[in-house]
Parts: C-alpha cells; structure tokens; sequence
C-alpha cells in the first residue's frame, strides 16, 4: 500500500515558477502521454555512481532474473522492467544497462537486483543485460545508430 504523502509524477504536474516570462506567457507545450506516467520514481535515484561497494558486491553475486523491458525513456535515463515471475515492476536506471542498445518495451532482459535506499524495501535492477531484441521495432544504438529488428 502506498503512503498517502507520495504522489506519482503525473500528479506532481510540471514545477511551478514564481516568474513567468514574457515570452512564455499565454503558450502551453502539448506533451504526448508518457508510457511511465503513474509509475512512483524512487528518490533519490540510485546509480552506479553512486551505489555503494558493498551494494555492488551484494548484487553481483545475487541470481540472475529474467523479464521484460515495459518502457524505457533514454531522455529521462530511467524505465522499468516486468520480472518473468510476475512479481511488481522493477526500475532500471540508464546506468545499469549493458550493451549497445537503448531498450524499448518488448525487449527480453536478465538482471540483478540491488535494494534502494534509504529503506532498502523496494528494488532495482542491475547488470541489465538485452537477450532479445522485440521483433519488428527499430532499435537505437548508445550511439544513435537506428537498426530494424
């Protein structure tokens, strides 16, 4: 059950500024749905960088998952993954994951897991590795080579 305090970020809405420029009154940007829209995003974001050794060292000696990529933002450097299980969505952070492509949602996946702090309750995926591309979606390199699968 989640705490009545937290808000998704669909909620929050976009951040209010107390000055409002000349320019940019009266016009509002049209923003097309996010896939992750409803999703709670932990706070604060845990990276590689910023993961802990022993963490690191925890999660790499830990089993091998297997799931699906459900969505992906590479502008927002994070998404989620459907664990082959069943269990809750797992967040993946663009620093996890290995290889040359960007994930896009149908992508089968193995992973790790690491706990998230500070509460360590929920978890993350780690060492996220694409096993196989979805068939009949263009795939974008690191780099911004796009190929068709």
């Amino acid at each position: 059950m989640q705490s009545s305090c937290r808000k998704t970020i669909a909620e929050l809405g976009p951040p209010k500024h107390p000055v409002v420029s000349a320019r940019s009154a009266g016009r509002t940007r049209d923003r097309s749905p996010s896939p992750m829209r409803g999703y709670l995003i932990p706070s604060p974001l845990p990276t590689r960088r910023t993961r802990t050794f022993s963490a690191t060292v925890r999660a790499s000696e830990g089993p091998i998952y297997k799931g699906v990529c459900k969505c992906f933002c590479r502008s927002k450097g994070h998404g989620f993954i459907s664990p082959a299980d069943g269990g809750p969505d797992i967040f993946v952070h663009i620093s996890d994951i290995e290889g040359e492509y960007v994930p896009v949602a149908g992508d089968e996946v193995t992973y790790k897991v690491c706990t998230i702090p500070p509460k360590n309750e929920k978890l993350q995926a780690v060492e996220v590795v694409i096993t196989h591309l979805a068939p009949g979606t263009k795939h974008e390199t690191w780099s911004g080579h796009v190929i068709s699968s």
